[in-house]
């Protein structure tokens, strides 16, 4: 999804850098301060997006880096740290390619996860519909792995 980001907003690293915070703490460091500044400089750009799939890029980038900051307090909004970043792919790619692109992500991520996702996510209230289309790809997401 990054290059989408990049591609409207070619010299704003703010995306880039929350992804490479993400790299750190998957590659076994803790989580620190690096993950949460980066994480809200990716959704400041995010909201300084001139389009909806340039926007919902930056925002997954940063749910990336952000996601290193779930916690066990059982809310229905944590799910969207493990799952929104997907629902954004899923809706940048119904954005660019139609309904049936969008299904198609949304059931190579359910066949993609693990038991330790699904573990995860058995500890939270299911993620609810919502209003707009991404909050939707979510619930429908979260569904299908439960």
């Amino acid at each position: 999804m990054l290059p989408v980001f990049e591609r409207a907003h070619p010299d704003d690293v703010r995306p880039r850098a929350a992804l490479d915070a993400a790299r750190v703490f998957v590659a076994g460091a803790a989580r620190s301060r690096l993950q949460r500044v980066t994480s809200l400089d990716a959704h400041r750009a995010a909201r300084e997006a001139t389009d909806e799939a340039a926007r919902l890029a930056a925002r997954a980038c940063g749910d990336a880096a952000s996601a290193a900051y779930l916690h066990p307090i059982a809310r229905a909004t944590q799910v969207g740290h493990v799952l929104r970043a997907t629902a954004s792919e899923a809706r940048i790619a119904e954005l660019l390619a139609g309904e049936a692109a969008a299904a198609e992500v949304l059931a190579s991520a359910s066949s993609r996860a693990g038991a330790v996702v699904r573990d995860v996510l058995s500890r939270y209230p299911a993620a609810p519909a919502g209003r707009s289309r991404v909050a939707r790809l979510m619930s429908e997401l979260d569904a299908s792995l439960r």
